[in-house]
């Protein structure tokens, strides 16, 4: 344990972290932080694979990136947009007309603002490990109705974007996936970033660098169970480096790759009876305790949890990834990212 009494900025942030793995809180964690485009701080702390002692690593050790994967979807969206592949309030069934008819229509914006009124997670299906492609997935839920009708509500959740993806991708023609890594991916630098099914070793069906995932018990980790998340990609199903996200927040700082425009719709926070919802277009659009704005997303999968916070007046970006099940640390990284946010002033 690292004592905290005297620390500013940097080094009280790096305590907090090196703690949480020392009180046996996460296995292992990276973070990155960018500020103004440069590295203000970036380490690995705890095990990227607690049997064999594999050490984190910031730039190599891949992890499931959980919801911080709509981002990535939400730029994808608005890359389509731009190429007139399709618009922002098209219906879904323009783009998937054998989708079972609701009471309602609903628009792919809808979809990617979390407003269309389809339904969350029931039971286990949190944990789904079935082999379903995005379009064999919708089985699962397409003969449910609507929560709400479309616009009048507001219910988090993945649904929304494999219906959002089967669209993207029946409208283009072209696998969710392959669209995503030429069109936002390559581009970005992002090359540590990955569906769970892609770039395999030849002798493992793992991903190289790719770390163990985690459940926390009373006493220690225990290995997450195992699940399919590829149907889900769009959602909560990306792989990646804590390096490359921290590219993702980087471009969406400086408006890389997407027009201005295009840029003020994803981050648009979308409004329900007069009320923010808090969500554009796959991120999150809120502020933190101290009143200051940021955008996008915190995640939680199965042996993963993950944070991506993009403060624009700052200009800095935050990128943490464990490699565990949600275990109950935001409060501790909200405080090491003020710690360096504070030293900014």
């Amino acid at each position: 344990m690292k004592s905290l009494q005297g620390l500013l900025g940097i080094d009280r942030s790096e305590a907090i972290l090196h703690n949480l793995v020392v009180e046996k809180r996460v296995p292992g964690l990276a973070i990155t932080i960018l500020k103004n485009g440069e590295t203000l701080l970036q380490k690995g702390f705890g095990y990227a694979d607690i049997e064999n002692k594999t050490q984190v690593n910031p730039k190599e050790t891949i992890f499931r990136t959980a919801s911080i994967s709509k981002c990535i979807t939400g730029l994808a969206f608005g890359k389509m947009v731009e190429e007139g592949i399709l618009d922002w309030d098209d219906s879904f069934y323009k783009h998937v007309p054998y989708f079972p008819s609701k009471q309602f229509d609903f628009s792919l914006k809808q979809l990617a603002s979390h407003t269309a009124g389809i339904r969350a997670y029931r039971g286990k299906e949190f944990a789904l490990n079935q082999p379903y492609t995005i379009k064999e997935s919708i089985q699962v839920f397409e003969n449910d109705p609507l929560v709400f009708a479309p616009g009048k509500g507001y219910l988090y959740n993945s649904f929304d974007f494999v219906l959002l993806s089967l669209a993207m991708q029946e409208a283009s023609g072209i696998p969710f996936e392959e669209y995503v890594k030429e069109k936002i991916l390559i581009s970005l630098g992002m090359l540590n970033t990955f569906p769970p099914s892609e770039n395999k070793t030849d002798s493992s069906s793992r991903i190289q660098n790719q770390a163990e995932f985690y459940t926390k018990t009373p006493i220690g980790f225990k290995k997450a169970i195992p699940v399919n998340n590829f149907y889900k990609l769009a959602g909560g199903g990306y792989l990646a480096t804590c390096e490359d996200i921290t590219k993702l927040g980087q471009a969406v700082l400086e408006e890389k790759l997407l027009k201005s425009e295009t840029y003020k719709t994803l981050l648009n926070a979308q409004l329900i009876n007069g009320k923010s919802t808090y969500y554009g277009l796959g991120f999150q659009v809120s502020q933190d305790e101290q009143g200051r704005p940021f955008y996008g997303h915190i995640g939680s999968n199965v042996g993963a949890y993950t944070n991506l916070f993009i403060y624009p007046e700052e200009e800095m970006v935050v990128s943490i990834l464990v490699n565990c099940t949600d275990s109950k640390v935001q409060k501790e990284f909200d405080k090491a990212i003020e710690s360096i946010l504070a030293q900014m002033v």
